[in-house]
Protein backbone atom coordinates (compact mmCIF):
# COMPACT_ATOMS: atom_id res chain seq x y z
CA UNK A 1 0.00 0.00 0.00
CA UNK A 2 1.45 3.40 -0.86
CA UNK A 3 1.69 6.24 1.63
CA UNK A 4 -1.23 8.30 0.28
CA UNK A 5 -3.67 5.38 0.21
CA UNK A 6 -2.50 4.40 3.69
CA UNK A 7 -3.18 7.92 4.96
CA UNK A 8 -6.61 7.96 3.34
CA UNK A 9 -7.44 4.57 4.87
CA UNK A 10 -6.33 5.65 8.32
CA UNK A 11 -8.25 8.94 8.07
CA UNK A 12 -11.44 7.05 7.24
CA UNK A 13 -10.85 4.54 10.06
CA UNK A 14 -10.14 7.45 12.44
CA UNK A 15 -13.40 9.11 11.39
CA UNK A 16 -15.40 5.96 12.13
CA UNK A 17 -13.75 5.40 15.48
CA UNK A 18 -14.13 9.06 16.48
CA UNK A 19 -17.86 8.69 15.86
CA UNK A 20 -17.92 5.52 18.01
CA UNK A 21 -16.03 7.27 20.80
CA UNK A 22 -18.31 10.30 20.68
CA UNK A 23 -21.25 7.91 21.07
CA UNK A 24 -19.55 6.23 24.05
CA UNK A 25 -18.15 9.31 25.84
CA UNK A 26 -20.44 12.14 24.78
CA UNK A 27 -19.08 15.45 26.01
CA UNK A 28 -17.01 13.87 28.81
CA UNK A 29 -13.75 12.97 27.12
CA UNK A 30 -10.89 10.85 28.34
CA UNK A 31 -13.28 8.22 29.73
CA UNK A 32 -14.18 10.69 32.48
CA UNK A 33 -17.63 9.23 33.12
CA UNK A 34 -17.06 5.66 31.99
CA UNK A 35 -17.28 2.76 34.44
CA UNK A 36 -13.64 1.77 34.13
CA UNK A 37 -10.55 1.73 36.33
CA UNK A 38 -8.33 4.79 36.34
CA UNK A 39 -4.71 5.26 37.41
CA UNK A 40 -3.35 8.59 38.65
CA UNK A 41 -1.79 10.84 36.03
CA UNK A 42 1.41 10.70 38.11
CA UNK A 43 1.67 6.91 37.91
CA UNK A 44 4.53 5.71 35.67
CA UNK A 45 2.10 4.01 33.28
CA UNK A 46 0.16 7.25 32.81
CA UNK A 47 3.36 9.24 32.31
CA UNK A 48 4.97 6.76 29.92
CA UNK A 49 2.02 5.76 27.75
CA UNK A 50 -0.59 8.51 28.15
CA UNK A 51 1.32 11.80 28.39
CA UNK A 52 0.46 12.41 32.05
CA UNK A 53 -3.22 11.75 31.48
CA UNK A 54 -4.81 9.11 33.73
CA UNK A 55 -4.40 5.63 32.31
CA UNK A 56 -7.82 3.99 32.15
CA UNK A 57 -9.06 0.50 31.45
CA UNK A 58 -10.88 1.92 28.45
CA UNK A 59 -7.71 3.38 26.92
CA UNK A 60 -5.49 0.37 27.67
CA UNK A 61 -7.95 -2.11 26.14
CA UNK A 62 -8.88 0.00 23.12
CA UNK A 63 -5.19 0.55 22.28
CA UNK A 64 -4.54 -3.19 22.60
CA UNK A 65 -7.56 -3.89 20.37
CA UNK A 66 -6.47 -1.47 17.63
CA UNK A 67 -2.91 -2.86 17.67
CA UNK A 68 -4.30 -6.38 17.44
CA UNK A 69 -6.62 -5.55 14.54
CA UNK A 70 -3.80 -3.84 12.63
CA UNK A 71 -1.81 -7.05 12.84
CA UNK A 72 -4.46 -9.05 10.97
CA UNK A 73 -2.22 -8.57 7.95
CA UNK A 74 -0.01 -11.37 9.30
CA UNK A 75 -2.75 -13.86 8.55
CA UNK A 76 -1.93 -13.22 4.88
CA UNK A 77 1.75 -12.23 4.88
CA UNK A 78 4.94 -13.21 6.63
CA UNK A 79 6.28 -11.13 9.47
CA UNK A 80 8.49 -8.32 8.20
CA UNK A 81 10.17 -5.20 9.50
CA UNK A 82 8.70 -3.10 6.69
CA UNK A 83 5.15 -4.16 7.53
CA UNK A 84 5.74 -3.67 11.26
CA UNK A 85 7.00 -0.11 10.65
CA UNK A 86 3.93 0.58 8.50
CA UNK A 87 1.63 -0.78 11.20
CA UNK A 88 3.31 1.35 13.85
CA UNK A 89 2.98 4.41 11.61
CA UNK A 90 -0.69 3.66 11.01
CA UNK A 91 -1.31 3.11 14.72
CA UNK A 92 0.30 6.45 15.61
CA UNK A 93 -1.46 8.42 12.88
CA UNK A 94 -4.76 6.72 13.60
CA UNK A 95 -4.76 7.99 17.19
CA UNK A 96 -3.68 11.54 16.34
CA UNK A 97 -6.29 11.86 13.59
CA UNK A 98 -8.96 10.17 15.70
CA UNK A 99 -8.26 12.49 18.62
CA UNK A 100 -8.63 15.61 16.48
CA UNK A 101 -11.73 14.26 14.74
CA UNK A 102 -13.28 13.50 18.14
CA UNK A 103 -13.20 17.23 18.88
CA UNK A 104 -14.14 18.35 15.39
CA UNK A 105 -17.15 16.04 15.13
CA UNK A 106 -18.30 16.16 18.75
CA UNK A 107 -21.29 18.52 19.12
CA UNK A 108 -20.05 19.43 22.62
CA UNK A 109 -16.76 20.76 21.20
CA UNK A 110 -16.27 21.50 17.51
CA UNK A 111 -13.38 23.56 16.20
CA UNK A 112 -14.40 26.65 18.23
CA UNK A 113 -13.86 24.76 21.51
CA UNK A 114 -10.63 23.08 20.43
CA UNK A 115 -8.65 25.07 23.00
CA UNK A 116 -6.63 24.00 26.01
CA UNK A 117 -8.95 25.89 28.36
CA UNK A 118 -11.83 23.63 27.30
CA UNK A 119 -9.98 20.28 27.34
CA UNK A 120 -8.73 19.26 30.80
CA UNK A 121 -6.93 16.14 29.58
CA UNK A 122 -4.82 18.09 27.05
CA UNK A 123 -4.39 21.29 29.09
CA UNK A 124 -0.89 20.48 30.41
CA UNK A 125 0.32 19.20 27.03
CA UNK A 126 -0.68 22.04 24.71
CA UNK A 127 1.62 23.76 22.21
CA UNK A 128 0.38 26.76 20.23
CA UNK A 129 -2.85 25.52 18.58
CA UNK A 130 -2.98 21.81 19.48
CA UNK A 131 -1.81 19.14 21.90
CA UNK A 132 1.96 18.67 21.72
CA UNK A 133 1.46 15.01 20.79
CA UNK A 134 0.17 16.12 17.39
CA UNK A 135 3.41 18.00 16.70
CA UNK A 136 5.53 15.07 17.92
CA UNK A 137 3.65 12.01 16.65
CA UNK A 138 2.56 13.13 13.17
CA UNK A 139 6.17 13.57 11.98
CA UNK A 140 7.17 10.31 13.69
CA UNK A 141 4.31 8.44 12.02
CA UNK A 142 5.15 9.89 8.60
CA UNK A 143 8.85 9.14 9.12
CA UNK A 144 8.11 5.52 10.06
CA UNK A 145 5.90 5.13 6.98
CA UNK A 146 8.66 6.51 4.76
CA UNK A 147 11.34 4.36 6.37
CA UNK A 148 9.17 1.27 5.90
CA UNK A 149 9.45 1.78 2.14
CA UNK A 150 13.26 1.79 2.38
CA UNK A 151 13.49 -1.42 4.41
CA UNK A 152 14.05 -4.55 2.37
Amino acid sequence: MNILSSLLFILIASFFFAKVEITIEGSAGWAENLPTWKVSKEHWISRLFFGRRPATGYHVWINAFILFILHVVYLFQSLSLAIELQLLALFILFWVFEDFLWFLLNPAYGLKNFRKEKIWWHRDNWWLIAPKEYFIWIPIGIMLACISHLVI
